[in-house]
């Protein structure tokens, strides 16, 4: 599969004009402000996992319109300080699965929150726990297309919404630093961990690769894979929608995001990724920060892989990840040095 999008140098310079809504900050501003009226925990319950070196509870927060979002919280073992926090959310189509499934973080010493995702969770994975009950408004089956014709009554205005309230709900809990909460996520989690990034003032650090939700309007232009293809395939039925869709998905493009965040950032991306196309990811990067009016703006950086396509640099960005997070925030638990015994067979 050869590289389809724009050439690497002209990549690294790509700003594009946005046609962003007047009342975008007013708009997310209102949202947020409507949900978080009331604390955001709702119950916290430990779980047996047979995991003897990881603690995990399972935890119900308030989401959008007070619903009640689901979330796995996990812990080192035997660990007692405050920890930083990783807040993750999930690709398209999963929930948040089982447990044991996403250890990274915590066994890095992290305290980690991993978010499900509201109405989804039947694509693949272990499936979700979250009924998303607003999702009767005209549009398609699918979570990129259910109420797209109208701003209110958008899937991913009440999943990002879920998302800021997670790192709220992930503060409110015990052994949390709540100075040092990081969010990250690949492919959809990471277009909703960028916008948690636009409108959470405070965060400490994120973690983004091959994020949805960048640079929408030239990823419908450039692909039918995915999430796009489903919001392609409704306004090939849907003609004359283009207008009242486009106008809905101004209002959580990526890069409108990007350009009122002000945490440090990491990115990566794959330049043969045709699931979310490699000049969205690089749009976002390019104008991070940039009415974060902190003089030079926050400490980015971003990683391509030229062969890989969204699945990125897969483990080899992970390693990236971890080291990197490590500098900022100052690193998980100290785990110590485990005094080990060999036993010689004779």
């Amino acid at each position: 599969m050869p590289a389809f999008d724009l050439p690497l140098t002209e990549l690294e310079r790509h700003r594009p004009d946005l046609e962003e809504p007047a009342d975008f900050d007013a708009f997310w501003l209102s949202t947020l402000k409507e949900a978080g009226q009331a604390d955001p925990l709702v119950s916290v319950r430990p779980v047996e996992t047979g995991l003897r070196l990881t603690r995990t509870w399972d935890v119900t927060f308030r989401g959008f319109a007070g619903d009640p979002v689901r979330a796995w919280f996990s812990r080192p073992a035997g660990v007692g300080e405050p920890l930083p926090a990783v807040v993750e959310f999930a690709g398209y189509g999963r929930g948040r699965g089982l447990p044991h499934e996403r250890l990274t973080w915590v066994n890095a010493g992290y305290a980690h929150l991993l978010m499900d995702n509201r109405g989804q969770g039947d694509q693949y994975g272990c499936g979700g726990d979250t009924p998303d009950p607003h999702a009767g408004a005209p549009g398609g089956p699918g979570p990129a297309v259910r109420g797209l014709l109208k701003p209110e009554d958008y899937h991913y205005r009440r999943l990002i919404t879920d998302a800021v309230r997670a790192v709220s709900a992930v503060r409110a809990l015990p052994g949390v630093d709540a100075g040092r909460t990081v969010a990250t996520g690949n492919s959809q989690g990471g277009g909703v961990a960028l916008a948690v990034a636009g409108l959470v003032p405070d965060l400490a650090a994120l973690l983004v690769t091959a994020p949805l939700l960048c640079g929408i309007r030239r990823a419908l232009d450039l692909t039918d894979a995915g999430p796009y293809g489903e919001i392609a395939a409704y306004l090939s039925v849907h003609r004359g929608a283009e207008r009242e869709a486009y106008r809905t998905l101004s209002y959580v493009e990526g890069i409108s995001f990007a350009r009122r965040a002000s945490a440090a950032a990491h990115f990566g991306v794959g330049l043969r990724d045709r699931v979310c196309p490699p000049s969205g990811a690089y749009g976002a990067f390019n104008v991070y920060g940039e009415l974060a009016g902190s003089g030079s703006g926050p400490v980015k950086e971003i990683h391509s892989y030229p062969f890989n396509g969204h699945e990125g640099g897969d483990a080899v960005q992970v390693r990236r990840q971890l080291g990197w997070l490590a500098g900022v925030v100052g690193g998980g638990a100290s785990w110590g040095v485990m005094p080990v015994r060999r036993h010689l067979e004779t």
